[in-house]
């Protein structure tokens, strides 16, 4: 792979100006992008373009590829959870579920994570590198192959902080909507962030009208600095600073992602000043019962202390659901299996 470049990466465009520097005609990057995005992993597949230009390809490019190292498929829901091993023998994690409105794919932006929130489990193990934008198409790509299905949604909500890899990001979601290839709709797609206020503020001026979530987790800095070291550099207050500014700019619904630990951050209190925190902005609080991670003292709120908080929400006006659990039997949780392969 010494100096060749991975088609998975590259936009039609991208494509087009490389066939155009070697003698070979423009139209044909199109063909090339589109059998990529089906995932076609050999060229010799590639059955409109003639063997010449194929041995030409082979010479310059290579078409990335995930192996699939675990494949796990939840018995009580149909959740499938996904080991795949990068070229370099790195691990990611990604999962599929289903839901009515159909599949959503869940996937990974960073091998490991630097962020170093307590209660994750893709902490303690640190970050190796970011994910390339075709790293994460492929993960999309080959789960449609696979599980021979159409995904319509996306979470980039796996493994990693997403604007911590910020241009790979960008540059995977213009890949993913792209009319000639998967034609994701960016509507369809939910962005995930423990609170880079920086990159926030830039990506609502991108005009990609996808849905931000906010991994808030804490209704002040006393408690949002003990579980979310970020929280150090960005306080609470800048954090939604940054979200009203992007609900200005993108007209869009943010989602406050917070997950519910017992005796840290569930008490009537914290929901009362959570309430006050974000009422009146266009937003959603998603409550997440916390996941048990091996080596982590934090656990689950119980049920009735979560209907007791999400009661309090509502009635500041503030729309709240809590999130249901999928495929807790295979570690579906964000981080789980690749720390207990790890």
């Amino acid at each position: 792979m010494e100096n060749k470049i991975n088609l998975m990466d590259l936009s039609v465009d991208e494509i087009e100006k490389l066939l155009v520097e070697s003698g070979v005609e423009k139209y044909r990057a199109l063909q090339i992008f589109q059998w990529v995005s089906r995932g076609k992993k050999d060229f010799d597949e590639m059955t409109n373009l003639s063997k010449a230009l194929r041995e030409k390809l082979k010479e310059r490019f290579y078409i990335g590829k995930l192996e699939t190292q675990h494949r796990l498929v939840s018995k009580i829901d149909g959740t499938v959870k996904y080991i795949f091993r990068l070229e370099d023998g790195n691990i990611i994690e990604s999962v599929l579920m289903h839901y009515k409105h159909g599949y959503t794919a869940c996937i990974s932006s960073q091998v490991g994570c630097r962020m170093g929130c307590k209660f994750c489990a893709s902490t303690g193990l640190g970050c190796e590198r970011n994910l390339t934008s075709g790293e994460m198409l492929d993960q999309i790509i080959t789960i449609q192959n696979i599980e021979n299905v159409r995904i319509g949604n996306i979470v980039i909500m796996g493994i990693g902080e997403p604007m911590d890899n910020y241009d790979n990001v960008i540059k995977f979601l213009k890949l993913v909507n792209s009319k000639e290839g998967l034609n994701i709709g960016y509507r369809h797609i939910s962005v995930s962030t423990c609170g880079l206020v920086p990159q926030i503020l830039k990506l609502a001026d991108e005009g990609m009208p996808i849905t931000l979530s906010i991994s808030l987790h804490a209704p002040n800095d006393e408690i949002r600095n003990m579980i979310m070291p970020v929280n150090r550099r960005y306080s609470i207050d800048k954090l939604i600073e940054a979200c009203k500014i992007y609900i200005m700019k993108t007209k869009r619904r943010i989602t406050f992602e917070y997950a519910m630990i017992s005796g840290i951050n569930d008490s009537s209190e914290n929901a009362s000043e959570l309430a006050h925190r974000i009422k009146g902005m266009l937003c959603h609080v998603n409550l997440i019962p916390v996941n048990d991670v091996e080596g982590v003292d934090y656990r689950q709120s119980d049920k009735k202390r979560i209907e007791k908080f999400q009661e309090i929400l509502e009635q500041h006006g503030i729309e709240t659901t809590v999130r249901r659990e999928l495929g807790s039997d295979i570690k579906a949780a964000c981080g789980q299996l690749r720390r207990s392969i790890m």
